[in-house]
């Protein structure tokens, strides 16, 4: 049975689950009926942060176009344009044994992509979710619903995982951004072109 975190919540994902090396962090979301007539295409990322709370290299950010990280440790699998169906609207593997030594927080974000220009937010957008789940054996571990706290925002960083004690957990942090991608970059010190 998974935990369902509200915002502010923190969970050990390692301490009840021994030996956890593979999980999947899978994000999603629906769009209302009521948007502006074009496509949404949520984009989910993984940023891999040390002590100071930003990446240390441009490769900790892994997205749809950087896909795996040099360590192997965290693997996007893929952009989808639409969120159309049911459940994971994308994926992030994580292999917990493989994160460098430098990296103690690895955050999940959702920007809208091109967000302005479509005249697009999170105030649209309905249903996301962030759920962890062991790869080995299928088990969903924690979810985390956002809720409706969304109105203007073009990004958000939905969770984050952390090492705190030899122990992997988890923060359901929630909070959005303006801005987009740009903001969120800047936010954990990328450098974007």
């Amino acid at each position: 049975m998974p935990v369902n975190l509200q915002k502010g919540q923190k969970v050990s994902l390692t301490k009840g689950n021994p030996g956890l090396k593979h999980v999947v962090v899978g994000l999603g979301w629906d769009v209302n009926q009521f948007d502006t007539g074009g496509a949404f295409d949520l984009d989910a990322a993984a940023f891999l942060l040390t002590d100071t709370g930003k990446v240390s290299a441009s490769t900790d950010f892994v997205f749809y176009g950087n896909l795996t990280h040099p360590s192997g440790a965290v693997q996007h699998m893929g952009d989808n344009l639409t969120g159309a169906g049911d459940g994971d609207d994308e994926q992030i593997k994580v292999d917990l044994s493989q994160v460098p030594a430098n990296i103690t927080k690895i955050a999940f974000t959702v920007t809208i992509y091109e967000a302005e220009t479509r005249r697009q937010n999170f105030g649209q957008v309905n249903n996301a979710f962030i759920r962890i789940y062991n790869e080995e054996n299928g088990e969903e571990l924690l979810r985390y619903d956002l809720g409706e706290d969304f109105s203007i925002e073009t990004a958000a960083v939905f969770g984050e995982l952390y090492k705190s004690g030899g122990e992997w957990k988890f923060n359901a942090i929630g909070s959005g951004y303006q801005g987009g991608l740009a903001a969120l970059c800047a936010n954990f010190g990328v450098d974007v072109e």
